[in-house]
């Protein structure tokens, strides 16, 4: 058995396609939106138990928000953040609702469905909307201009859908036809007049961050009174990556220094120092000024440098970290991620 014990508070109830059920007794998906401070937990238990198919949601937190949501003993993990995880391994599953950070979307399907619908040979990914993501992307000016246009209906604020012209800027960063913008910059446009959008445009420069959503995806949250956040996007289309590293040690260790300085985005991290030519990190990729987010798995975030650390020391002889370099690390933190 491995267990995973997250704790949660969530603004939101659970979120259901339907309350009704087929004839064969397969209910329909319920999904969780959960929200959690850095300190807290997300309230829960993820369970690998013999004899006993998929993820299992157990050790509720008895009072906590996630059982006063409605979240059920038994429920079987089937998305996380708008991933199939039915199929993966148990502690991949685990690493990803880790990686979420503070905030997850959960999909689970109650246990006698789980079961009723693996008997009668279900794809269970078939129950679930396609893609639920909304989708960050980083516009960077031409001669022509940003590449989209904005239409909004007469007198009304924060509802902006974008023309996107071929091949032009925003159709390269992968800003889709027709779709919602929800944020600029990383700040929200619900309350922006479309004079108000047109002035912070020409304010951003030659570069915006966008935060949009197709016509599907927002009207699944809209329709579930959920605000659409950067937290859940899709992010594989922006131009700075965080780096896995996975370091073996050698003789001479790994050949890095840990030390704990001021983020340029704000708040303190943890930063790599002093890597050694030849050795384990300079050979794993690792540079001078790399910010660590996660240890092994595991997001580092709101932990001291002592506790660093010794997460770094669990394993004897490797360890796996996730980094981002400085550049990158003040982008995100400047679209709220």
């Amino acid at each position: 058995k491995f267990e995973f014990n997250p704790k949660v508070g969530i603004d939101n109830p659970a979120l259901t396609l339907t309350e009704d059920t087929d004839s064969e007794g397969v209910g329909e998906p319920r999904f969780y939106l959960l929200t959690k401070e850095s300190t807290e937990t997300f309230g829960f238990c993820l369970h690998e138990e013999l004899g006993c198919q998929g993820h299992v949601i157990r050790q509720i937190e008895l009072g906590g928000v996630a059982q006063r949501r409605g979240l059920q003993d038994g429920d079987r993990l089937l998305q996380v953040n708008g991933h199939f995880v039915d199929h993966m391994d148990h502690l991949r599953v685990v690493q990803k609702i880790k990686a979420s950070g503070n905030q997850v979307l959960l999909a689970v399907l109650d246990g006698d469905s789980y079961e009723a619908a693996k008997s009668l040979g279900r794809d269970l990914s078939q129950m679930l909307p396609d893609d639920i993501r909304p989708r960050l992307c980083h516009v960077t000016r031409d001669k022509s201009g940003f590449g989209f246009s904005v239409s909004c209906p007469e007198g009304t604020k924060g509802t902006f859908q974008l023309s996107v012209l071929q091949d032009g800027p925003a159709d390269r960063a992968g800003v889709p036809p027709g779709c919602w913008l929800l944020e600029l910059n990383g700040d929200s446009v619900k309350s922006y007049s479309h004079t108000q959008l047109t002035r912070k445009l020409k304010q951003s420069g030659n570069k915006v961050t966008l935060l949009v959503a197709s016509s599907a995806v927002e009207e699944f949250y809209r329709l579930r009174g959920l605000r659409v956040t950067a937290a859940l996007a899709d992010t594989s289309r922006l131009p700075f990556k965080a780096r896995e590293l996975r370091l073996v040690k050698g003789p001479a260790g790994y050949g890095f220094l840990l030390k704990e300085d001021d983020c340029s985005s704000g708040g303190v991290g943890q930063f790599l120092w002093d890597v050694d030519v030849g050795l384990p990190a300079e050979q794993a990729g690792m540079k001078e000024g790399d910010r660590v987010l996660a240890v092994n798995g595991e997001s580092i975030e709101g932990l001291g440098h002592e506790q660093t650390v010794h997460r770094i020391r669990a394993r004897e002889d490797r360890v796996t970290l996730l980094v981002i370099d400085p550049a990158g690390d003040q982008f995100y933190h400047s679209v709220g991620l």
